[in-house]
């Protein structure tokens, strides 16, 4: 990494209609209680991505020395937020169980594998659109959901589209920074 970074523009997937109703309504999943497993960087797209035993989070930016903190990621030029993407450990599973059965057999995607930086466990994704959440000291608002792309079926040569369908992570913007580790609680804190 060389040079100052400049911050790339964003627009906040939560002022998109969907994210917005989400926002005004109550509801959504409740009573959970999850746990961040794994941390994952990456300096520029395609880049391999590292795992780190902890890491920065910056309120408006994202995780000190990211793609997207950086503006070197794939998809920086487009205005959405990703200054956080996260996954759920539970999808991973079900894709390594070919559960349900939308690919030919089991698919063993590992962590560093799925771009996504967090890692989550017991953690309702989905159902966080618009959300406020809190990863260790770090507050969270769930953006929109991500979506399977093409781009990450041929970085890996997998076919992922269909498998992760519906279930390929979250995109979330940092109200409040601080450091996460491995282990951290999740919780939702409300809208």
């Amino acid at each position: 990494m060389s040079g100052q970074a400049v911050a790339p523009r964003m627009v906040a997937a939560f002022e998109h209609p969907a994210g917005s109703a989400a926002r005004a309504v109550v509801g959504g999943a409740v009573g959970w209680r999850g746990v961040l497993l794994h941390i994952h960087i990456a300096e520029a797209a395609s880049f391999e991505m590292e795992e780190l035993a902890a890491a920065r989070c910056v309120a408006g930016r994202g995780i000190e020395g990211d793609r997207y903190f950086l503006g070197t990621g794939t998809y920086s030029p487009k205005p959405d937020v990703r200054e956080v993407t996260l996954i759920e450990q539970e999808a991973l599973d079900a894709l390594a169980r070919n559960d349900p059965p939308l690919q030919a057999g089991p698919v063993v995607l590992r962590p560093e594998d799925h771009r996504r930086n967090l890692t989550v466990r017991g953690v309702p994704l989905n159902h966080l659109v618009g959300r406020r959440f809190a990863v260790g000291e770090v507050v969270l608002r769930g953006g929109r959901l991500n979506f399977p792309c093409r781009y990450l079926e041929e970085l890996l040569g997998l076919e992922l589209f269909l498998p992760l369908y519906n279930r390929s992570g979250l995109n979330c913007a940092i109200e409040r920074g601080g450091v996460i580790r491995p282990g951290d609680p999740i919780e939702l804190l409300g809208p």
